[in-house]
């Protein structure tokens, strides 16, 4: 019997031709609609594979109906949407797609810091609206990014990027991690340090860290409080690693000067949500990876993923090797 693919979002006809040499793929065909829940569940009970995106959670109570399911490939380096325990339990594997997006990442990322840093969305509507009337010496000043102190939370593979495009401003690079990284440090001339005192020190604070247990809520009032008056908080990780009460009435009172969000918490945002309402804030709406080619690199490693899952081989983006083992024992 030919295995049975499910594929959560329209991909390009070339992804998917790649899967069909195999497999038979049905596909929820809407590219900006996400797949109802119960359409899901009905699809993820006859599955033999998954490939998935971060908006769906792929969680216990679907996991119930999958007896056939054998692997669940995301199509994003994070899988906080997916329940990796309950998924190991039943012997199935979760992949993901490390790496290819690296580059693509810390571009984002540089960008967001420099266009909040220098106000550029906020000029840019002044300029629309008819508000440039002369020059004038403290119109629109921003921060400077050359030679200012950047603190990096989170030094993977994204953060390192990140940390040598910091290089070529001359920035002095501070970072925290759950393990140093000496290497890194001999290698770029970064410095570790504790979170506080990474907090306390920079100009530039980007959030790299992958969303778990441990990093929710990560940035809070608490934390916030300890920022300079005159720095600007970069997300471009997950949003539920920064308090958002907290980050808005900071940035809202001055305690800190500015925010650029590539993440929330709830997505997509809500055009009510308080961060919306402030100049002092660019939000971008999750567009970390949103490269034509990293995006097709993406979805061609998801699909590799799934062929070599099926085809009884160990995935090369194996996220859950251990618990699989511990399970199977």
């Amino acid at each position: 019997m030919t295995a049975q693919i499910y594929v959560t979002r329209k991909l390009p006809d070339q992804i998917i031709s790649k899967l069909r040499t195999s497999f038979e793929v049905r596909m929820w065909d809407e590219e900006n609609v996400p797949v109802p829940r119960d359409v899901l569940k009905k699809e993820i009970s006859i599955a033999d594979g998954i490939l998935c995106l971060i908006t769906e959670s792929i969680d216990e109570e679907l996991l119930q109906n999958a007896e056939r399911l054998r692997v669940i490939s995301n199509m994003a380096v994070g899988y906080n949407n997916i329940d990796v325990e309950a998924a190991s339990k039943r012997g199935i594997s979760v992949t993901n797609t490390p790496g290819v997006l690296t580059e693509t990442t810390a571009d984002l990322t540089f960008a967001l810091l420099m266009a909040t840093a220098r106000r550029l969305v906020e000029s840019s509507s002044y300029l629309r609206e008819g508000k440039w009337e002369t020059w004038s010496p403290m119109q629109l000043t921003g921060q400077d990014i050359y030679g200012a102190t950047i603190g990096i939370i989170g030094l993977g593979r994204i953060g390192e990027a990140v940390a040598k495009r910091a290089k070529g401003f001359d920035m002095n690079i501070l970072y925290y991690n759950r393990s140093r990284k000496p290497q890194a440090e001999k290698e770029l001339g970064i410095t570790y340090t504790g979170l506080n005192e990474l907090l306390k020190a920079s100009d530039f604070v980007c959030i790299m860290t992958p969303y778990t247990p441990e990093t929710a809520d990560l940035i809070g009032k608490e934390q916030l409080l300890l920022m300079k008056k005159n720095a600007i908080l970069i997300n471009t990780a997950r949003g539920g690693i920064v308090n958002e009460t907290a980050l808005y009435e900071a940035l809202k009172d001055g305690v800190i000067w500015g925010a650029g969000l590539d993440v929330f918490k709830e997505e997509p945002v809500d055009l009510d949500h308080p961060l919306l309402s402030l100049p002092n804030v660019v939000a971008l709406p999750h567009i970390g990876s949103a490269s034509i080619k990293t995006r097709m690199k993406m979805a061609d490693l998801a699909a590799d993923n799934l062929l070599e899952a099926l085809q009884g081989k160990t995935p090369s983006c194996l996220v859950n090797g251990s618990g699989l083992a511990a399970y199977r024992k």
